[in-house]
């Protein structure tokens, strides 16, 4: 029988985050993962962008978030040795003269203005092979974070040192005990297990009762020599440069019900967003999809079951995962650890009165 400290189930950027944190706590920890190259996490461009939306409206926690997101992931650069993460600027373009004049209104608004060079005219430095109509502004702290190669080492980490291992979890299996922990499969001993599962959450036994809906995503790779590489553009779409004249465009957001895998109205729908910020010519290399797991109120979710206080679920990050994975980490660590409960706005108690009276709350 082996015994830890966590079990966690999932091994995205939620997962991996979450391990991260409670293993630099010094607790024991094993992660049970099914790989799947095409999960959210690793389809993801993982785009961090604190001015987001069509309302170009500050995120949620912007500052404790980009800060916490940046410091993890140059600790994991350190760590492995490898470039993760890309700070660059992002050119956001209005789309009409309303919106322009509605964001030159807010020039002096703060903490907003933080995060934005002075917007006073609307014009943006001269970027290569894009002629913005309106203008637009150019968003701080930002960059992006190549997720697949990040989790790609940290899985191959985990793997080698034993604390991962691949293979899918059975929630049937999964027994508590009388004195609190669990015992998983009668091999496994843990005093807490935590769900990572992404958007699959929503046929787990114990906390599918939470408003989790998968959303399907769909990116395009492509070639386009002449736009810039050191920014990322943003109007409808977002296009991150990942160096070599390819770029990551995306994305797409569909609700269920959905097709299964890449489709060609993405590619034709992408295609065109691209087209609309440059003339130049390019070429689709590549189209991905991945399914992510949404709330309803674009919040995640974290805490603790009703009824068993040693399982826990750490999920929900939607879009804006490898921004919010983090800092969450840090939140739910200190919730597992120290009994701070997680914030208000993430904590799942906001949603407990749709917790069932049925086989989950035996």
């Amino acid at each position: 029988m082996r015994h830890v400290d966590y079990l966690i189930i999932g091994y995205g950027i939620a997962g991996a985050t979450l391990a991260a944190e409670l293993r630099g706590r010094g607790r024991t920890v094993l992660v049970l993962d099914t790989p799947q190259p095409d999960s959210a996490s690793r389809v993801a461009a993982g785009l961090m962008n604190p001015v987001a939306g069509k309302r170009f409206a500050l995120a949620w926690r912007a500052d404790e978030l980009l800060t916490a997101a940046a410091a993890f992931y140059q600790v994991q650069e350190q760590r492995l040795g490898r470039p993760f993460f890309q700070a660059l600027p992002i050119a956001k373009f209005f789309s009409s003269v309303q919106e322009q004049n509605a964001l030159l209104a807010r020039s002096a608004d703060r903490p907003w203005l933080d995060f934005v060079d002075d917007i006073s005219t609307g014009a943006l430095p001269p970027l290569p092979g894009v002629s913005p109509q309106f203008g637009g502004l150019l968003v701080r702290r930002g960059g992006f974070v190549l997720v697949e190669e990040l989790l790609t080492a940290l899985t191959a980490e985990g793997l080698a040192q034993g604390w991962l291992q691949h293979e899918t979890f059975d929630w049937a299996a999964l027994v508590a005990g009388p004195a609190g922990g669990f015992a998983y499969a009668g091999r496994v001993q843990a005093r807490h297990v935590i769900s990572c599962e992404g958007a699959a959450t929503i046929q787990n036994p114990y906390f599918g009762w939470l408003p989790l809906t998968p959303n399907q995503g769909e990116v395009l790779t492509v070639e386009c020599p002449g736009l810039p590489a050191d920014t990322v553009l943003n109007k409808g779409a977002y296009v991150v440069p990942l160096g070599a004249n390819r770029l990551r465009v995306g994305a797409t957001y569909r609700w269920p019900p959905f097709a299964a895998g890449i489709t060609a109205e993405a590619r034709e729908e992408l295609g065109q967003r691209l087209a609309e910020l440059t003339a130049l010519p390019f070429r689709v290399v590549d189209q991905r999809a991945g399914v992510r797991p949404a709330v309803r109120d674009r919040k995640p979710l974290l805490g603790t079951h009703p009824n068993l206080p040693g399982l826990h679920v750490f999920n929900g990050m939607g879009s804006k995962g490898v921004m919010l994975a983090p800092r969450l980490a840090q939140v739910m660590a200190e919730w597992l650890e120290n009994d701070v409960e997680p914030w208000p706005e993430v904590n799942i108690r906001r949603y407990l009165s749709l917790y069932p009276a049925g086989p989950a709350a035996k």
